[in-house]
């Protein structure tokens, strides 16, 4: 018997019909870039930013899923790999800041802004620093509210997006920082650690903060928020001699620990 001209081998077959219910039904085999941050096009001065839905985005993120190692949900700290770290680090920020959106499958979640520390602009947004130093240890940015200070931020944290947290959380890069109340003992630091004191309503504070080759910006030590991370980045911040005795009883054996007193900038 002749074979059919028609006749089709089995796996093609298949084939086929799979790409055919797939055109039928709309669907395609892509999943989306889930949660990214883009630079505007244009390059749109943050004061000027329009309405979300106005703001046109460049084609490609500034940092996408595959950039980021882990996301905080508590803190909004990323950690980067090294190469996305570096791009941050070269971008040219203006005192007046650099414009940002943070999308979902390039859906637009909000905006925020680059800023700097050394800008006297008041800003209500959500803002990343970006520091005029090169920073030596952790690759890790912050989602911060307001500039220069949480105050300036009004209404409803938009960080905490149901749309942001499940693209995060489906990619695996969710998770929070670990307790730094808790007595588990602190990490080793290759550089060891600056203990920074000064008097505050005649109070003692002190911050413990991991050593680097960078100087430590004034808002950056007087933060009240606790955070010891999977990545060994600690920052501890208590009040009185006592607390202070405890935190330093966690350090490993033999860890250097610098005496530094509150830098005036």
């Amino acid at each position: 018997m002749k074979k059919s001209i028609w006749h089709i081998p089995a796996k093609l077959a298949v084939l086929i019909m799979v790409s055919a219910i797939l055109i039928l039904s709309g669907c395609t085999t892509s999943k989306g870039e889930g949660f990214a941050i883009y630079l505007t096009k244009g390059d749109i001065p943050p004061a000027q930013m329009p309405a979300l839905s106005h703001i046109d985005i460049e084609k490609q993120p500034l940092i996408g899923l595959s950039d980021i190692v882990t996301y905080y949900a508590d803190t909004h700290h990323i950690a980067l790999t090294a190469s996305a770290y570096e791009r941050i680090s070269k971008l040219e920020v203006p005192v007046s800041g650099k414009s940002f959106v943070v999308c979902v499958n390039r859906k637009l979640i909000y905006r925020g802004a680059f800023m700097t520390p050394l800008s006297s602009y008041i800003l209500d947004g959500v803002t990343i620093w970006k520091l005029p130093w090169a920073q030596q240890g952790p690759e890790v940015v912050r989602l911060e509210l307001g500039y220069p200070s949480p105050s300036f931020y009004e209404g409803e944290d938009l960080r905490n997006n149901a749309e942001v947290m499940e693209s995060l959380e489906q990619a695996g890069k969710l998770t929070t920082m670990s307790s730094a109340t808790t007595g588990d003992k602190l990490p080793r630091s290759a550089k060891g650690y600056d203990l920074f004191w000064w008097t505050e309503d005649g109070q003692w504070q002190f911050t413990l903060i991991t050593g680097t080759n960078r100087l430590k910006y004034l808002e950056e030590i007087v933060s009240n928020e606790n955070i010891v991370s999977e990545d060994g980045w600690v920052h501890i911040h208590v009040v009185g001699v006592e607390a202070i005795e405890t935190v330093l009883s966690r350090l490993p054996q033999n860890e250097y620990v610098g005496w530094v007193p509150l830098p005036q900038y």
